[in-house]
């Protein structure tokens, strides 16, 4: 009891501070990225803090390790946390995490609750996308038969492929590209599904409320 405690006190104490962390993260990678002709003094500042944010995650990650008293089961245990630390790029998957709590949690219809689900993963989309789109414009734009040549073009490659749509019309020709191209599969799939599965969890829930209401018939 004492060890979950002491976990949800340090989530609460840094759930706020690592989320704006992570929102620096993307932009100081969203500036290296984009801005060209940026001087080298000032590369090197954003690779400096972009490794500094990366160690918090760090840190926090192996915090967590320390208050579960879990040993190396902990880190099967959350693998997407793992995952997260070596690609900060990817903290948005963490909402799916989330949505599993509500819904084995909570077995009443909560609007409130679920609409938040809902939020945080439209949201997480949204960051991941542009995430996405920035690595991969990254490795592709100067590569040979590059159809990926804007970061516009990327965006749009980013919408698609979040979506699960894929036109085609534009594809990543490197390897970076493509293995960024399955990641970004894989976490529409799973940010799709959070959002899908928490409204028709709370409708399923409401109606059945519904019916435990009605008076029995004659």
């Amino acid at each position: 009891m004492d060890e979950e405690n002491g976990q949800l006190r340090w989530r609460r104490r840094t759930e706020l501070p690592l989320f704006l962390a992570s929102l620096l993260y993307l932009f100081c990678y969203a500036v290296r990225v984009l801005a060209e002709g940026l001087s080298e003094g000032w590369q090197d500042a954003l690779l400096a803090v972009t490794y500094t944010l990366w160690s918090l995650f760090l840190i926090d990650y192996l915090v967590r390790w320390r208050l579960s008293s879990q040993g190396l089961s902990y880190v099967r245990r959350h693998v997407m946390d793992a995952i997260v630390v070596l690609l900060p790029l990817l903290r948005p998957l963490r909402v799916v995490r989330i949505y599993e709590t509500v819904r084995h949690r909570h077995a009443h219809a909560r609007l409130t609750l679920y609409a938040r689900v809902i939020a945080y993963a439209s949201m997480s989309a949204v960051l991941l996308g542009f995430a996405g789109a920035l690595t991969v414009y990254s490795a592709e734009h100067g590569a040979p038969g590059a159809t990926i040549t804007t970061f516009g073009d990327s965006v749009w490659w980013a919408c698609s492929t979040l979506t699960t749509v894929g036109y085609g019309d534009i594809t990543p020709v490197t390897p970076m590209g493509r293995t960024v191209a399955v990641a970004m599969m894989a976490g529409g799939m799973a940010l799709l599904g959070a959002v899908t599965g928490s409204f028709s969890s709370w409708v399923i829930q409401t109606f059945t409320l519904e019916e435990d209401r009605e008076p029995p018939g004659p």
